[in-house]
């Protein structure tokens, strides 16, 4: 019986508030219009789920809500997926674009010593994993082991200063 006040619940609130949920997705979706149907559904599936919705005092504002977190985990999926930028292929594209010229070649020298000096300023496991893994060639698996954590966490340090070094060198064109 609960469970059909609570589809009749959360169908009621796919009525009056389907159409404006799936625009409010989709505003926030710019880049990834074709996920928001799974996003919607999502929404709702976390709507049936919840044992008691009597307790809801506002449910647009419950729904929204809802839909927020969706978002927001969506995003750190996403996030987590995307490939992280190697600094060798930045390094080799710097080198080939002032391989004919000296003075390019003394300014990017000067440029890595200004990132070097910049990458102090990562946290110290950052900056080792940094260092382990494009010096070293070590695995994030043995950078997790040598520095306690787990391997997604070193993947985690590893994109904190790829990212940095990607920042500092657009700041430095």
């Amino acid at each position: 019986m609960d469970s059909e006040r609570t589809r009749q619940f959360v169908s009621a609130l796919a009525k009056t508030h389907g159409s404006s949920l799936r625009r409010f997705l989709a505003v926030r979706m710019r880049h990834s219009q074709s996920d928001v149907p799974d996003l919607v559904q999502e929404v709702f599936l976390r709507l049936l789920r919840i044992p008691d919705h009597e307790t809801i005092r506002n449910a647009q504002a419950y729904l929204y809500t809802i839909a927020s977190h969706v978002l927001h985990q969506y995003a750190l999926r996403r996030k987590a997926t995307e490939p992280v930028a190697d600094p060798t292929d930045i390094v080799s594209e710097l080198e080939a674009a002032v391989e004919t010229d000296p003075a390019e070649r003394v300014q990017l020298e000067q440029q890595f010593e200004q990132l070097g000096r910049g990458l102090e300023q990562l946290s110290p496991r950052a900056y080792a994993t940094l260092v382990m893994c494009r010096c070293e060639g070590a695995t994030f698996e043995e950078i997790g082991q040598r520095l306690g954590v787990s391997s997604r966490m070193a993947k985690k340090y590893m994109a904190k200063a790829l990212s940095y070094c990607q920042q500092r060198l657009q700041e430095m064109e």
